[in-house]
């Protein structure tokens, strides 16, 4: 098997987002057997890596070799019960394996099947390998991010990982309420490139309307507009002016009785807007970040300073929003940004050893399934299927989870089944009967 390389980021953080996964995996690297690789990179805290800690907390770990039988005939049992399988293996490979999206669908027709790639199943690059810079080099986005000295620079944020995740998981919750409805799952394509150049619409009006690629630092979103731009302040920190609403203008600029510089700051992006731009920079070379900070507390402008990430993790509002956890052993987690009236985010904080739940997940597997039903009886309700009332029997429309062979029975029928004697639809909760 060989791993798509981008897998270190991007499926992870599908599974991280969900919070609530069933189970999470490491898949044995060959012939290291050492797991997920991001659990030995990058800084380490309590004896293990803070990039794992932050991905693959409250997941189960178990190493299963695909090309042996024995450890094939455990995935696809778990297959059969799984509501969702992201994958990022190289385009072609899980059909080769046997897991492809159509045989696991056969097995389990409630599976929602995500492949992650980084250009997709399909076309001239798909087999092209690469990790988020190279994406993001291929979607068009390293050439926005330049330098001070004009040349491209290497991103700050991993645009294309984070993005193909959070398409991913877009489409695999389209798809489970749309299971709700049909009793069916689905297959969800993620291209990573595709994903990327989709969150663009802000930038693409040169390509568009002129047919030719942005003027970067003259483009309203690139520094080209005075006040949407950072600064630096006398304490060698900067400050950022974040709002192009001409009000926001013109409260800064009554402020500090500069309105003649009004029309121009209101004016179009780029060269005509330097007038202004070299205001800007001599002014707030005058006080340093904190005075700033005092002066904009009062007055309805958009603005912030520019933090570094310490400092951002020590913000009285990250706290206030539980962004930043500690566990047992006092070591640091980023929190949920998900915030439910009815029912809070709670994650686990503990993380696998590398094939922790290998032998659980071993044993044979239909007693295993029928324990971990009995444990979870919410999962295995049913929302509705259709009823007859002649026999008691219903063929189920939806089911978030089930094991096969399963009878089942009603708490009630739809009052037209009751009515006709015949079949009909019930919105009342059906029950699983699983066989001895």
């Amino acid at each position: 098997m060989r791993p798509r390389s981008f897998v270190v980021l991007t499926g992870p953080n599908v599974d991280s987002n969900v919070g609530r996964s069933w189970c999470g995996s490491d898949q044995d690297r060959p012939p290291s057997g050492a797991g997920e690789p991001v659990r030995n990179v990058g800084y380490h805290s309590g004896g293990q890596s803070v990039w794992f800690r932050n991905t693959h907390r409250g997941k189960k770990s178990v190493v299963l070799n695909l090309k042996d039988k024995d450890d094939l005939s455990v995935f696809l049992e778990l297959c059969k019960t799984a509501d969702v399988l992201p994958e990022a293996f190289w385009p072609g490979v899980v059909e080769r394996l046997g897991i492809g999206p159509d045989a696991l669908r056969a097995l389990n027709p409630y599976l929602v099947y995500a492949s992650i790639s980084a250009f997709g199943q399909t076309g001239l690059e798909a087999h092209r390998p690469a990790h988020d810079l190279a994406i993001e080099a291929m979607a068009g986005v390293v050439s926005l991010n330049l330098g001070q000295d004009d040349q491209p620079t290497n991103p700050h944020m991993p645009v294309a990982d984070v993005t193909g995740a959070m398409t991913a998981l877009t489409g695999i919750l389209m798809a489970l309420l749309r299971r709700e409805k049909t009793g069916q799952g689905d297959c969800i394509h993620v291209s990573m490139q595709d994903a990327t150049m989709a969150w663009l619409p802000n930038v693409v009006g040169p390509v568009f309307a002129k047919n030719r690629p942005p003027h970067v630092k003259e483009e309203r979103s690139f520094g080209g507009y005075a006040f949407y731009s950072i600064y630096q302040t006398s304490d060698r920190k900067h400050v950022a002016l974040g709002g192009v609403e001409v009000k926001f203008v013109h409260t800064f600029l009554n402020a500090l009785e500069r309105v003649d510089l009004i029309p121009i700051s209101c004016g179009p992006s780029g060269s005509t807007q330097e007038p202004f731009y070299n205001f800007l920079t001599e002014i707030f070379k005058t006080w340093t970040r904190a005075e700033w900070e005092n002066w904009f507390q009062d007055k309805d402008i958009c603005f912030a300073p520019v933090l570094d990430l310490k400092e951002t993790w020590a913000q009285p509002q990250v706290a206030s929003c539980e962004m930043l956890l500690r566990d047992q052993a006092r070591n640091l987690h980023i929190g949920t940004p998900l915030k439910f009236k009815n029912e809070p985010g709670s994650p686990s904080l503990t993380l696998p050893e590398l094939d922790e739940h290998g032998n659980m997940f071993r044993k044979k597997s239909s007693d295993w399934v029928r324990t971990q039903a009995s444990s979870r009886q919410p999962v295995f309700e049913l929302r509705y299927g259709y009823c007859d009332s002649r026999s008691a029997r219903c063929s189920v429309l939806a089911s978030r989870r089930s094991v096969m062979p399963y009878s089942v029975t009603t708490k009630s029928m739809s009052a037209r089944a009751k009515k006709t004697g015949t079949s009909g639809r019930s919105d009342e909760t059906i029950q699983l009967v699983y066989p001895r």
